[in-house]
């Protein structure tokens, strides 16, 4: 198990009061790398637009669906829920975000927490292969006062609870989430 993004997934779903810096609508622009072992690295500049943040009722029905049902059925609830804005990497098409908050963390950075469903594409859907296992997508930026940051994204994960531990878990398919440099506000 991967704990990188256990803290960033209970953040995201967590009680915490919306704050920070970051007015909406708002559109970044990132220059990702995937260095994942999956096959031959990737990199390239991907758009993450945020239209709205969602609410604490969303976020409270995403939270009891994964307890009380499981990771399914919260995959499901997520893709009910309506659009809180999309990420798109050139030559293709644009994806729904799904879940989105932001909060203030020391020193003035702003961290905005995004999780949806990941593409699925027919190929892989026929075959059916390992990585249908893994259908989250968890995206964690740091941005600072002057518009500027850092994040990662765990592409294609597992959510998990942990009994023994008394924590939700990332099973990550690739070894490595994809870094998030040069992330910029767009005007």
């Amino acid at each position: 198990m991967r704990s990188l993004s256990i803290v960033v997934l209970t953040a995201a779903l967590s009680g915490v009061a919306l704050q920070g810096q970051v007015t909406l609508p708002v559109r970044f622009t990132a220059f990702a790398i995937d260095v994942n072992n999956m096959g031959k690295s990737h990199s390239g500049t991907v758009d993450i637009k945020i239209d709205r943040w969602s609410t604490d009722a969303e976020r409270d029905a995403l939270i009891k669906t994964f307890m009380e049902k499981g990771p399914q059925k919260l995959l499901d609830a997520l893709q009910d829920t309506k659009p809180v804005g999309y990420i798109k990497a050139p030559q293709t098409l644009a994806w729904d975000l799904r879940f989105a908050r932001q909060n203030q963390l020391d020193e003035g950075i702003t961290q905005i927490l995004l999780l949806t469903d990941r593409p699925i594409g027919f190929a892989e859907a026929r075959n059916q292969p390992r990585t249908m296992d893994y259908p989250f997508t968890l995206i964690d930026l740091r941005i600072k006062k002057d518009g500027t940051g850092v994040g990662k994204a765990a592409v294609a994960t597992q959510i998990i609870y942990n009994k023994k531990k008394n924590v939700v878990e990332l099973e990550n398919y690739s070894s490595e989430p994809v870094r998030l440099n040069n992330i910029k506000i767009e005007k």
